[in-house]
């Protein structure tokens, strides 16, 4: 099985990305053929700043390595170095009724956050992202919920394009992310958690910071620490992080602080993220001291990307007739 997946370089990484899609990814590439994409051409759909971008496309990478990605099982290329992600996108686009772009949900979550920058690149993302996946042949792709419409298009698009031209790509399905991909807010269990302020824990965090965020966050009424999404959806959630850095199970976390308050919850559960991310923070700074070696795997692995992005977009001219 081939599999792509990606994130934007759009500010830190935090807990939600590492555990909900990081450690999937890692799992991932010890029994498939992987492909993950540092997606900067989607990041700049929305406003970013010019002098961040490429120090978040670096840290992105980073991030992955640290992880353990391994540049040796898995291809991580940055996409707008390989500049058939966007030709395969024009030809695609040719295949993509306007109402099926209209209809995309994330596109109108989008135009809400950013009312004044409603772009056509923004509008146009998910042919952009069907060219990501289609561009390796790729048959898994580990997304969020939010991103499942996105690889639904592509399966039509795929179809679409199979049965005009001839069979040229296999028709990806969605790999949803597990429980870690809902990790929501530390001060809004109604929200997802995001990549800015006191509402996350960014995966550099240090150690001091990491407690008065846990100590600050949201809780419930009461003080019983059960989970119950329904009526304590904040203690269920930083049960949840509990769970997954931990491995113990919720249950057993219920019968742990049975009788006991929210403060001695929450600072054990300071410790138990403290230490669950001291390996990839170690790692991470030792790849941070080497770029000499991030600039030779990249370009390792951008050579392996574009023989095969070559081959594919060959293919399709050939199929489509032209030169």
């Amino acid at each position: 099985m081939k599999i792509f997946s990606g994130m934007r370089p759009s500010g830190q990484l935090h807990i939600g990305n590492y555990l909900g899609a990081l450690k999937n990814w890692v799992e991932l590439q010890k029994k498939h053929s992987c492909v993950f994409g540092v997606v900067d051409y989607h990041a700049i759909t929305t406003p970013f700043n010019p002098k961040q971008i490429s120090k978040d496309t670096i840290n992105l990478v980073l991030d992955y390595l640290a992880a353990g990605i391994d540049p040796k099982k898995s291809i991580i290329i940055i996409q707008s170095h390989i500049p058939e992600h966007t030709e395969l996108a024009w030809i695609l686009s040719i295949l993509t009724p306007l109402g099926e772009l209209e209809r995309m949900t994330q596109f109108k979550d989008k135009v809400k956050q950013h009312k004044e920058n409603v772009n056509a690149g923004l509008f146009c993302y998910p042919v952009l992202m069907a060219a990501d996946i289609l561009l390796y042949k790729a048959d898994i792709v580990p997304v969020g919920e939010d991103q499942a419409q996105h690889v639904e298009l592509t399966r039509t698009l795929a179809r679409k394009f199979n049965n005009k031209f001839g069979k040229t790509f296999p028709e990806p399905r969605a790999q949803l992310l597990k429980f870690g991909a809902r990790i929501m807010s530390l001060t809004d269990p109604n929200q997802k958690m995001s990549k800015t302020g006191d509402e996350s824990i960014a995966l550099s965090d240090s150690p001091d910071t990491i407690r008065q965020k846990i100590k600050t966050a949201v809780t419930d009424s009461g003080k019983e620490v059960k989970y119950d999404e329904k009526n304590k959806q904040a203690i269920s959630n930083l049960l949840t992080i509990y769970h997954l850095f931990s491995s113990k199970s919720i249950s057993d976390l219920e019968k742990k602080y049975r009788g006991k308050g929210y403060a001695e919850f929450k600072k054990d559960l300071a410790e138990i993220i403290i230490k669950g991310l001291k390996p990839f923070q170690e790692k991470r700074k030792k790849f941070e001291k080497n770029p000499r070696l991030i600039e030779k795997i990249l370009a390792e692995d951008e050579k392996k990307a574009k023989k095969i992005a070559q081959q594919t977009i060959k293919e399709v001219k050939d199929k489509m007739g032209l030169l």
